[in-house]
């Protein structure tokens, strides 16, 4: 029973049209209300004639019509038919909840990702390539990212340090009749470049160039080292990527020139800018407060939405470390050879394993790989970074402070599992899933504190960690991989599965006017 019910007009005569009873107007030429009740009450063939003399209302004629279309999406009962429902401006659909996570996750993990330069001869397909795989791996494991962020920020931070330090020490030897210099004047390892752009032959006895030219290393150019910026040639051909110790060593043992490259030309040379930066963070902060807003008015999340809320979380943690590094750079900057011969070994000459090895070998390795480059333990290089002479994907840090970014990566885990149990009270179709969820998503919290009482421990008192309870503890490592991966794939499938069917309040859209103070 559906009424239409005004105020302060003419009364009301019932007319039935289908199932609906729409309340009309009276008529008002001439008719009285008793008159049409009788009308309309008495037996067809008597009502008919009778309507002969007393000719209805145009209005009263049109308005079941009218109504009956208005009110056509309405059934009996007076609620809005499922699917109308998603399409109204109260609620959203399946695919606005799937865009609106799909649109987040990319801008926090495409644009967050800072990859390494990678080679020169190296196409748009194997750069793009590797860039999703990146961004593949940050959606599934973002705690790792922030660890291998962590290790690259301590390094930069490590190698700009390190230079300033060497650059303080030798031009304060340098110098040392016109009294001390700070650190924070200049980088100047060697002798200036003459203006050809060639090195010509010096004497010790020559004199010192300008300093004007030279500032300090600055994070950035840390970044820039770590990343693969600074090529070694020799005979005026590629010999390989060097590593910032390497060059610092070099520089040192006087067998190269120190490069001059200011801070705005790697900057110029990096493709990320703070409105691209921008961008993400507000697409991030407009979905954490759709979220709260959903909370706070007690509606219902998605699993999807969760996870979304995870990965970007933490995967914007890692673009605060990356601030500072240059993004999309694509050429890294030569340094010539200058001393006789050819340096007998670099870092990134050597692969840890050939291409000839068997199937299952490579795959192992493959698969290892990049967990372990993330996490630190070790640094794979594969045929094709020594081929094509760049830094490992994954790759691209120092081993400084251990503890700290162990502490970082697993404080990081913890979060990434404490968010997914926001999900504990999920109406799911089967309890056993439910149940998988709870768990999966402990476990996820729980690898990380292990993995934290392990390392602590290791690091904290060597001496005790022998025998049986080093033993016991290697197989721990080995084992946790392999329960966070379970962890995590249940969580994916089962986010999957959850979208099958949802919730009804999952529909509705948060009422913005209720957070507006009015009178």
């Amino acid at each position: 029973m559906f009424d239409i019910v005004r105020q302060n007009q003419h009364p009301r005569t019932i007319s039935h049209y289908g199932s609906l009873h729409v309340c009309a107007p009276a008529p008002t030429h001439g008719v009285s209300y008793n008159r049409m009740h009788a009308l309309y009450t008495r037996p067809r063939p008597q009502r008919e004639q009778d309507e002969q003399t007393c000719p209805p209302n145009f209005a009263m004629t049109l308005l079941p019509l009218t109504t009956s279309f208005v009110c056509a999406p309405l059934n009996l009962n007076g609620t809005l038919d499922a699917i109308d429902s998603a399409s109204s401006c109260d609620t959203r659909s399946l695919w606005s909840i799937i865009w609106s996570c799909a649109a987040t996750l990319f801008a926090c993990t495409w644009t967050a990702i800072h990859p390494n330069i990678p080679g020169m001869e190296e196409g748009k397909f194997a750069i793009t390539s590797r860039r999703l795989f990146i961004m593949i791996v940050a959606l599934i494991a973002p705690e790792l990212m922030i660890t291998w962020a962590a290790r690259q920020f301590f390094s930069a931070h490590r190698a700009k340090k390190d230079f300033n330090k060497a650059s303080g020490s030798q031009r304060a030897s340098a110098h040392g009749s016109h009294g001390d210099i700070s650190e924070s004047t200049a980088t100047l390892l060697s002798e200036l470049p003459e203006s050809n752009g060639r090195h010509s032959s010096r004497s010790s006895s020559a004199s010192v160039p300008k300093l004007s030219k030279f500032k300090e290393w600055t994070v950035t150019h840390g970044y820039f080292a770590w990343m693969g910026g600074f090529i070694l040639y020799v005979d005026d051909k590629p010999r390989g990527t060097l590593a910032p110790h390497e060059l610092l060593q070099f520089v040192r043992e006087g067998s190269v020139d120190m490069p001059v490259i200011t801070e705005a030309d790697i900057t110029d040379k990096s493709k990320g800018d703070g409105l691209s930066k921008g961008i993400a963070i507000l697409q991030l902060v407009w979905f954490v407060a759709q979220l709260v807003a959903r909370y706070v008015q007690n509606l219902p999340i998605t699993l999807l939405e969760i996870d979304t809320l995870a990965v970007a979380a933490l995967t914007c943690i890692a673009y605060g470390l990356w601030w500072r590094k240059p993004k999309d750079v694509g050429r890294p900057c030569i340094v010539h050879w200058k001393a006789t011969g050819s340096p007998n070994y670099l870092r990134y000459d050597i692969a840890d394993f050939s291409s000839s090895d068997g199937c299952c070998s490579r795959f192992f390795t493959y698969l290892i790989g990049p967990l372990s480059s993330l996490s630190g333990t070790h640094v794979l290089i594969s045929p094709h970074d020594v081929h094509s002479r760049r830094v490992p994907s994954l790759g691209g840090y120092g081993e400084y402070h251990g503890g700290i970014i162990l502490l970082i990566g697993c404080f990081s885990g913890m979060v990434f599992g404490g968010i997914h149990c926001l999900g504990w009270n999920f109406l799911f179709q089967r309890h056993t899933d439910q149940i998988l969820w709870r768990a999966a998503s402990l476990g996820i919290a729980c690898v990380p504190i292990f993995l934290l009482l392990e390392g602590g421990c290791t690091i904290l008192w060597p001496n005790y960690v022998q025998g049986v309870l080093a033993s016991l503890f290697q197989c721990a490592t080995i084992i946790t991989p392999f329960i966070y991966i379970s962890a995590r794939v249940i969580v994916i499938v089962l986010m999957m599965l959850s979208l099958r069917s949802l919730p009804a309040g999952v529909y509705d859209t948060v009422a913005w006017t209720k957070f507006i103070p009015h009178l």
